[in-house]
């Protein structure tokens, strides 16, 4: 019993300082202007993006999660979110099972020891466009990127991409693939001729 105490000690410490980490790194991130090279984070899309983000955060405060930094909106011209950190989520949220597109992350602990049960954790979703997987272990990064239903896996780092990969999700995260050779698919036709020469 004491070392099922000491193990959820230790992992409530290392979840605390992922979530300080993160807490930073969001502080961190500088937020303006589209074209300013030396942003970090751009403003939403549209007004209704921006309502839509807004709207997620505040469901997911009603559903119990907190926000551990940010959760508001920066200035009142342009459609700007401040980086969000939400704790206290779980995946019967709707900050979870849905897609926000917006700035804000959700974080869960789970027994890292069960692969299985971390890429079954992980696939819990009807969306797959991209998966981060943050270890020092390199047998992990290649079992979970196997297991992991995603599109583009990115191994500590996120949002990692090239014009010469295909990009596009898996499940409800679209069809077809951008970028690379792939994308050619989406602008060719294919004509089958069968001919009977008897």
């Amino acid at each position: 019993m004491l070392h099922g105490r000491l193990a959820l000690v230790r992992a409530q410490v290392r979840l605390r300082k992922v979530v300080e980490g993160m807490v930073n790194r969001a502080h961190k991130i500088k937020v303006g202007h589209g074209l300013d090279p030396s942003v970090e984070l751009g403003p939403l899309v549209s007004k209704e993006q921006h309502e839509k983000v807004a709207g997620y955060i505040e469901t997911g405060r009603k559903e119990g999660a907190k926000v551990e930094t940010g959760g508001g909106v920066i200035g009142n011209q342009g459609y700007f979110v401040e980086p969000t950190v939400l704790t206290r989520t779980n995946r019967d949220m709707r900050v979870v099972k849905e897609e926000i597109f917006g700035p804000v992350v959700c974080v869960q602990s789970f027994d890292d020891d069960d692969l299985d049960q971390v890429a079954k954790f992980a696939n819990d979703t009807e969306y797959g466009l991209q998966a981060s997987i943050w270890t020092r272990n390199l047998k992990v990064a290649h079992t979970l990127a196997r297991k992991i239903k995603a599109g583009t896996i990115c191994v500590n780092n996120h949002n990692y991409g090239d014009p010469a990969w295909p990009f596009g999700g898996f499940k409800q995260s679209g069809w077809g693939r951008e970028m690379g050779k792939d994308v050619m698919e989406n602008y060719t036709e294919t004509k089958s001729v069968a001919i009977n020469l008897g």
